[in-house]
């Protein structure tokens, strides 16, 4: 049976959410009232929104590729942890083994991004020179990888090897920071919340403000994710995150988190590594991801709690993107092409329990997990979408400035 013959009737509300967030910026108001008229998928499109990205004006060296995957079947891939099916008994990734038993191509499958600036200052220098950085797939947030792209660090995609292009949602098809997606695909998309230990600290918390209280200090993390952290914190405060604010707020939400920092409260700022302080109990409670949380309570018996705090929470999406001398694009390709079938995706998000990108996912859950149909971490409520806010578009100026006061605060 084809896929085509697979995939569900084209929702008329997914239409209509399409046409409804077709412009670049929302207001809160709008992004509430699409929520409540559309459901999950509603607001789920607004984590395309998220900006266009800084960081100045280098651009990659005119770059002739070769593109090897005729005689080389083979793809490098670099993403985050945790953020692809795992089996611990066979110590393999069985979608990247079904995916070479159906291309013949093997998947050399690394985590090698913790954080996206920390992984864009490892690479830069030779994606601006134009040499191949030894992957053929790199898996990057919104606004890095809008950077990315208008930096020409990455090359353009031929969707006629991604048919399954068609099962992206609508709304995440054209994005602010790539046009048609000619450089990109959504990988997934997420949250960011608060979580806590629940037996160490079972009086719970309900806002970014409570990670301040006394008995936790020095056993809090937050996420180095500049539009994460700083988003929650703007949120807390009572800033439209989609609308127009400017310096005065961010530096008010910084002057908090300076504070917390001099003071001791927070322990650490990290990337993705800030999962091993949660498991080793060096941390009680913090700013994270929702799917992380999931993970480690699958893996340690539910210690701990994820809740989106009462001012809202940041809702992202990472992407899948070749670099400027990748040599094995039409491999990537077909990589990208096997994961947006929705059967391959549901496989995916039963591990990773981050929001799936892919249309027909949530009814491919069915026969794997039906009880994940309705995880609000994989296929969002609406009560939950109405608390989640796409960090509004930043001007190449703003992104440059804001990133480097974050990085100062920090200690980076």
């Amino acid at each position: 049976m084809s896929h085509s013959q697979k995939r569900p009737p084209e929702d008329p509300q997914i239409r209509a959410l399409a046409r409804m967030l077709a412009s670049r910026q929302m207001s809160r108001r709008s992004v509430l009232g699409a929520a409540g008229a559309l459901g999950l998928t509603g607001l789920l499109a607004a984590c395309g929104t998220g900006g266009t990205g800084g960081g100045g004006a280098t651009s990659a060296a005119p770059v002739d590729v070769t593109d090897l995957s005729d005689t080389e079947k083979v793809v490098n891939w670099a993403n985050w942890t945790l953020y692809l099916d795992y089996d611990d008994a066979t110590k393999n990734y069985p979608t990247l083994e079904q995916f070479r038993a159906q291309s013949g191509i093997s998947v050399n499958y690394s985590e090698d991004i913790d954080g996206n600036d920390t992984y864009y200052g490892k690479v830069q220098a030779q994606l601006a020179a134009g040499q191949d950085i030894g992957q053929d797939i790199i898996t990057l947030t919104d606004w890095m990888a809008g950077r990315m792209i208008r930096q020409g660090f990455t090359q353009e995609l031929d969707h006629t090897n991604i048919p399954n292009l068609s099962n992206l949602l609508p709304n995440l098809q054209d994005v602010d920071f790539d046009a048609g997606r000619q450089h990109s695909l959504t990988w997934q998309s997420g949250y960011a919340g608060i979580a806590w230990n629940k037996s160490r600290f079972p009086k719970g918390l309900k806002s970014v403000a409570d990670l301040w209280q006394p008995d936790l200090k020095g056993r809090i993390t937050v996420l180095d994710e500049m539009r994460d952290t700083m988003g929650l914190l703007l949120l807390e405060a009572g800033v439209d995150l989609s609308g127009q604010w400017g310096e005065t707020e961010f530096a008010a939400a910084l002057d908090v988190l300076r504070e917390n920092i001099s003071n001791g409260q927070i322990r650490q700022v990290k990337g993705n590594s800030y999962k091993e302080d949660f498991i080793s109990g060096d941390a009680i409670a913090g700013i994270v991801w929702s799917g992380d949380i999931v993970q480690m309570n699958f893996e340690n018996d539910d210690q701990w709690e994820f809740v989106i705090p009462e001012g809202g929470g940041t809702l992202w999406s990472d992407n899948m993107m070749v670099p400027v001398a990748a040599p094995h694009k039409t491999n990537a390709e077909k990589l990208m092409n096997f994961y947006y079938e929705p059967e391959v995706a549901a496989q995916v998000a039963a591990y990773v329990n981050f929001i799936s990108p892919v249309v027909g996912a949530r009814e491919a859950m069915e026969a794997i997990d039906p009880e994940l149909m309705d995880n609000p971490l994989i296929f969002p409520t609406d009560e939950d979408l109405q608390h989640v806010f796409a960090f509004r578009s930043l001007e190449p100026e703003e992104e440059t400035s804001f990133t480097s006061e974050f990085q100062q605060a920090i200690g980076a």
